[in-house]
């Protein structure tokens, strides 16, 4: 997404595709074919042909023109032809061009172009998902498709059929199926000939749909006559149109993709150069500056003298910009080997820290960085105060984060320093890669790099974030609702966060490991029993191997869901709804839960274990989630799994310090129903909250019309249901299937839970029309979410901007909560020099190691403070607990 609320992701994709296409192969011809607009010869032929796809989407529509501009700067030719799909072209291009001797590459994963390969006209399936690409010609065809000529794709695909395109294939004969009988027989038309020797149902399908078979062969089919001629001078590579490229990248924002066009060399017309002519002397931003145009006054402090006139500069201004250079990421583990200043725009020092006396160094500037007078600005202070920690520096307010406060100005941007320098400076800051080498195995660290070499881009990092201070402070400084959030809340959570990451939580390896092998006995036992079911031995975690097991041999479903790359579809969402339909389903369920959680968690968090201290460390991140929450990674601690018995049995390695300590989890109780009660202002659910009621029964009295006291725990299951979902704007089609009952009663629910809270229905219809007139809704803080899409004219990105207007406003509310009673605790922790120590945030819960001499101080000040970080009309309340691990604490 774009500062002009653009989602340019489309766009983005397919510049790199096509920027990668031309520097790695080195075309000497190339063009893009595009569908044309309107219907085509094969849905004269077939009306349902692709008539189930959805909408294009609405970032998709907008896209394809800039697309075409942007490959017509490329001087790339663009074709399409009315009545014909690309497919079409691409195959007519491809036959003439092998005519002419050229070799030709069809840059496409679909599988139906195999019919087209031959030994001069390959398939370039192009590198996704961290695969490479990879080239098909005739050999590998034969081999995928278990044939012996290319062609005989389109009699697979005949009696195969393919669900991307809609086209329906014989029913009952799947991809191994087919790929059997066409090795057998040759052709569609030669086993309806031999229909005679088929067996059973397969033999009844072949002669009732045979006419099928051959529509389906001949939809399937690429025609080789389409209205278009190669043309090798038109389609020769040229070099592009600079000016007009530049044009459109700088409009689009893709300062990046700008950079690597400027630093690219490739073939053109047979020539080796650079994509733009001579890189030397181009210059990638006419309007972007760099460190040669403002040549600032950096200093390499690296004598005792210039140290002194350093600290006498710092001692003699207001604020100060720092930042540290460090040998990675990790503040327990790495080191600072410098540290650079600037109080002036276009200045700026840089001190090395050498490794033998680096303490020593830093001590020098302790007085400044802790002086309670001065303010400090960084962009990420978090991650510097944490390193400077383990140097006995510990960075004091007041301070200012260019990136936290960035974040509350405009949350759903970037907030990189890079970008942030582009977006508001116009200034091009140094690569990181020009210090320390391209990214790989011989990039450097920069402990290995002289000072000297460091120095312009420390220096320049520590001016650059001063210049955005002056931007962002104003912005904060002038908006109340930005100021309140940012002092009162995000700026001071930084030393929260901080200090939490920097405790870590200690971790029991030995019951992690108990807990691998018995999930490893368990994997071998589902595993067995599944095979038992299926009556064969395959690679449980091959899709592509289970499909036909569950849905050719097995007949677990009638009508199989398939992928787009024409695999069944055996996710998660296929398989929960099909459970009930063969015992093996559940098995395979419950074979890949345990190994998830085996990999994921059981195994990797001991790797993740700081071997100084015992402890894991996460990483909060406090600038992702637009919506105020808190994320956490490396490891994310917010998703240990909660739900199923296996899953909580990994929340008891999580343990207490020592002897004297247990865990202390505290929990809202359903904040996030308290919030849309007082939200909403409805009269009904206020009452039962002030009432102290448990909400879920009394939302199942009042929707079933009947009395607390006669309400069923399955009716209480159902209103619960109900509560969550509303939140989330589900509609009566994803109640029903979260209940399992039909669409007809989870209406009806629906409809008597408004009868009954019509406060939240007309809350939720009012967030709608409030984000539709101002673009945003807001917290109960003032935190804003921006939604673009709210006009959308695709009602599915409408919709989803939607639940997202009734939904943020409830979320971000429960984060802001969160978050001021965090401050608040953690500030009288300290105040009161307390031993225990807040350890985690887990959305709507908190967990402390708790010193068991300060338990009954800290049961109360935890409960005080968070009962009391919001105003709401409804009380907050908090569930709270100490045990030996956080499972019981929990």
């Amino acid at each position: 997404m774009n500062s002009k609320g653009q989602n340019t992701s489309a766009v983005f994709g397919f510049v790199n595709t096509l920027i990668d296409l031309l520097q790695s192969e080195t075309p000497s011809h190339v063009a893009v074919v595009f569908d044309a607009p309107g219907p085509t010869f094969r849905v004269q032929e077939y009306a349902e042909y692709k008539a189930h796809r959805d909408e294009m989407p609405e970032g998709i529509r907008w896209a394809i023109p800039v697309i075409i501009d942007i490959i017509k700067a490329f001087n790339i030719p663009v074709l399409s032809k009315t009545g014909f799909e690309a497919d079409d072209l691409i195959g007519t291009l491809a036959k003439q061009a092998e005519k002419e001797g050229f070799t030709t590459y069809m840059m496409t994963p679909d599988k139906d172009f195999g019919q087209l390969v031959s030994d001069h006209i390959f398939m370039l399936k192009p590198a996704r998902m961290g695969k490479p690409a990879e080239v098909w010609g005739p050999d590998e065809i034969k081999e995928k498709f278990e044939i012996d000529d290319p062609l005989q794709v389109i009699d697979i695909l005949g009696l195969w059929g393919d669900a991307a395109d809609n086209i329906p294939g014989i029913p009952g004969i799947g991809e191994k199926t087919a790929k059997k009988l066409i090795k057998q027989y040759g052709s569609v038309e030669n086993l309806i000939a031999h229909a005679d020797e088929l067996r059973g149902k397969q033999k009844e399908n072949v002669i009732e749909f045979a006419e099928q078979g051959l529509l389906s062969k001949k939809l399937a089919t690429i025609v080789l006559d389409a209205p278009v001629t190669f043309d090798a001078q038109l389609f020769e590579h040229e070099k592009p149109n600079k000016d007009k490229l530049v044009e459109l990248f700088k409009e689009l924002e893709f300062r990046g993709i700008l950079k690597r066009l400027f630093n690219m060399e490739t073939v053109v017309s047979g020539e080796q150069l650079g994509l733009f002519g001579s890189v030397e002397n181009t210059e990638v931003y006419s309007e972007l500056k760099t460190i040669e145009d403002t040549k600032p006054k950096y200093v390499l402090a690296d004598s005792e003298e210039k140290i002194l006139n350093l600290i006498k500069e710092l001692e003699g201004v207001k604020q100060f910009c720092f930042d540290t250079e460090t040998t990675g990421l990790d503040p327990l583990v790495n080191e600072v080997i410098g540290i650079a200043f600037s109080v002036k725009a276009n200045t700026g020092w840089y001190v090395p820290v050498p490794k033998k006396n680096g303490k020593e160094v830093l001590s020098r500037f302790k007085h400044l960085l802790e002086d309670s007078k001065k303010e400090k600005i960084a962009q990420n202070l978090k991650f510097d105060r944490s390193m400077l920690m383990q140097y006995d520096i510990d960075v004091q307010q007041p301070w200012f984060d260019t990136m936290v406060s960035h974040y509350l100005i405009a949350p759903e941007m970037n907030h990189g320093m890079d970008f942030l320098a582009e977006k508001y400076l116009k200034y091009q800051p140094i690569p990181i890669e020009n210090i320390l080498g391209k990214k790989g195995r011989n990039q450097k660290t920069m402990d290995q790099i002289e000072p000297r070499d460091i120095l312009n881009y420390a220096a320049e990092d520590a001016d650059i974030t001063l210049q955005l201070y002056q931007i962002f402070k104003k912005d904060i400084e002038k908006n109340d609702r930005l100021k309140s959030l940012y002092y009162q809340l995000e700026s001071p959570l930084i030393a929260v966060l901080g200090d939490m990451e920097m405790a870590g939580i200690k971790l029991d390896i030995k019951a992690l490991k108990i807990l691998s092998d018995e999930l490893t006995s368990d994997l071998k036992s589902v595993t067995a029993k599944i095979f038992e079911l299926s009556g064969v031995e395959f690679n449980l975690d091959s899709p592509k191997q289970l499909g036909p097991i569950l849905f050719e041999t097995l007949k677990v479903s009638e009508n199989p869901r398939k992928t787009k790359t024409g695999q069944y579809a055996t996710g998660e969402d296929v398989l929960s709804k099909l459970k009930a339909k063969h015992p093996i389903v559940p098995e395979i369920l419950e074979y890949r839960q345990l190994k998830k959680l085996k990999s994921t968690y059981v195994d990797a968090l001991p790797k993740l274990v700081n071997p100084n201290d015992g402890r894991i460390h996460t990483t909060f991140m406090q600038t992702v989630a637009a919506t105020g929450r808190l994320s956490s990674n490396n490891p994310n601690l917010q998703n240990i799994p909660i739900r199923t018995k296996r899953g909580r049995e990994i929340r008891k390695a999580f343990i207490p310090e020592g002897k004297e300590y247990q865990i202390l989890s505290a929990d809202y109780s359903q904040i996030e129903l308290r919030i849309i009660a007082s939200l909403s202002g409805d009269d009904n659910m206020i009452k039962a909250f002030n009432a102290g009621e448990d909400i879920h029964r009394a939302t199942a009295a009042k929707v079933f019309g009947i009395a607390p006291q006669e309400v069923t725990r399955d009716m209480r299951s159902q209103a619960k249901a109900v509560n969550f979902g509303i939140i989330y704007g589900q509609s009566a089609f994803g109640l029903a299937q979260n209940l399992n009952i039909k669409r007809g009663e989870a209406k009806e629910l629906i409809d008597n839970y408004f009868a009954q809270y019509p406060g939240i229905k007309t809350y939720m219809e009012k967030s709608i029309v409030t984000a539709r007139e101002n673009g945003y809704v807001e917290t109960i803080k003032g935190r804003r979410r921006y939604l673009p899409d709210i006009t959308s004219a695709n009602a599915v990105v409408r919709g989803f901007a939607e639940r997202n207007a009734i939904n943020a406003p409830i979320q971000g509310s429960a984060a802001d909560i969160i978050k001021r009673a965090m401050v608040d605790i953690q500030s009288e922790m300290k105040k009161n020099k307390m031993k225990s120590k807040m350890l985690l945030q887990v959305h709507d819960e908190l967990v402390f190691d708790l010193f068991e001499k300060e338990e009954a101080e800290l049961r109360l000040m935890v409960k005080n403070k968070m009962e009391k970080a919001a105003n709401l009309s409804v009380p907050l309340t908090v569930e709270m607990e100490a045990a030996g691990n956080w499972l019981e604490a929990h």
